[in-house]
């Protein structure tokens, strides 16, 4: 199978899950294009067998430069096997309200978009103290102290379940 992947990445931890999904579709045999969508020159998407796009939510939205690449491919999203992995802190938790909130972003997203993803997969991020601004760091404290008591909040962690998203990618790409 010929895979496009591309993401769009704040602090890293976006493209850091496209790479992985990448190198594991490679590593099970599959040709893979990897790219940010902020860098789209024109890729022709209906070259491809399937895509999957990454990018993370904050403050409720995905990154602008994503929902301008998704829009403008819509179409082609549309017709092809075209998955989503969304990329949140709220995902790391089991609260049943911070799951309807990433519903419900997605959904925004879908509407606005015009794209209906063949599948989404809500993956947790990570806490990057080291690379917000201070306002970003200082929201994002209060947020990772209520949801991980336990968490140092002067260093970086990673949130993301890696095992469940390779079950994931293994479970369309090599069924």
């Amino acid at each position: 199978m010929k895979l496009f992947v591309g993401y769009a990445s704040k602090e890293g931890q976006s493209r850091k899950i496209a790479r992985h999904i990448a190198d594991f579709a490679f590593d099970t045999g599959h040709s893979v294009e990897l790219q940010a969508v902020a860098d789209d020159s024109g890729v022709e998407l209906s070259r491809f067998d399937a895509v999957i796009l990454a990018a993370p939510i904050h403050t409720g939205h995905y990154p602008k430069p994503f929902a301008q690449f998704v829009s403008v491919h819509a179409d082609t999203l549309n017709t092809a096997q075209a998955r989503f992995v969304s990329v949140s802190l709220a995902a790391a938790g089991h609260d049943a309200e911070d799951w309807r909130s990433l519903e419900h972003i997605a959904d925004d997203f879908k509407q606005a978009t015009g794209w209906s993803p063949t599948d989404t997969k809500h993956v947790a991020g990570a806490y990057m103290p080291s690379r917000y601004d201070i306002l970003t760091r200082f929201i994002m404290r209060r947020i990772v102290s209520q949801k991980d008591p336990e968490a140092n909040l002067g260093e970086d962690k990673e949130y993301t379940d890696w095992g469940d998203l390779n079950a994931w990618i293994n479970s369309w790409l090599n069924p």
